[in-house]
């Protein structure tokens, strides 16, 4: 029954070319963007790449040197949307800008906003805080003050910094920018070498 392809209309041929040519664009994008994942990582911070090594390096010593670095905040930012913990980095953010609040007739609002979003039980961006400063904090909420957020702020601070910012120091959006991903081959193993030499290098 079947006659070959020389039997088959000329415009059915040309179909079958035009697939086969789609087909391999497809492989060669697909090969060119091994761990895609962490391409759309990269694209994320890749303004972080202008900072100087040195810099970099310093937000190994510490979460603060981290976070009060524009581009050390965004990347440390994106690493926490990946693991589903933003909230932590927002909060801490919010709790910043409040302090820097200047007139005393905007205070009560922003307080508000910021324990309606995060303290609240019912609230949208839930932090993690025990029961006694989350009681505190509710209380400073009735009468704000610059400094009614201090508490419930360290207390998140110290939570991102025993936890994420240790794991966000061996991850690809920390590591890429520190060796350059021509030099830091995405392995776990690897990963590792690269982070201990870093840590040793600020000890």
């Amino acid at each position: 029954m079947c006659k070959g392809l020389a039997a088959l209309p000329a415009t059915c041929l040309k179909s079958a070319k035009d697939m086969k040519h789609r087909l391999g664009v497809l492989l060669q994008k697909s090969d060119s963007c091994d761990y895609g994942s962490s391409q759309g990582k990269k694209e994320k911070v890749s303004p972080s790449q202008r900072v100087s090594q040195e810099e970099i390096r310093k937000w190994a010593e510490s979460l603060e040197n981290l976070i009060h670095h524009d581009r050390g905040l965004a990347a440390f930012r994106a690493f926490l949307k990946s693991e589903y913990s933003e909230e932590n980095i927002e909060f801490w953010v919010s709790c910043e800008d409040y302090k820097k609040t200047k007139s005393p007739a905007k205070l009560s609002p922003k307080a508000r906003k910021i324990y309606d979003e995060f303290i609240s039980v019912q609230a949208t961006k839930e932090v993690n805080l025990d029961s006694c400063t989350r009681e505190k904090t509710s209380h400073n909420v009735l009468e704000p003050t610059l400094s009614c957020f201090d508490e419930a702020q360290r207390k998140i601070f110290t939570l991102m910094e025993k936890d994420s910012y240790r794991r966000f120091l061996k991850s690809p959006y920390y590591l890429d920018l520190v060796c350059g991903p021509e030099n830091c081959k995405r392995t776990h193993a690897h990963a590792l070498d690269c982070n201990s030499n870093i840590i040793s290098q600020c000890a």
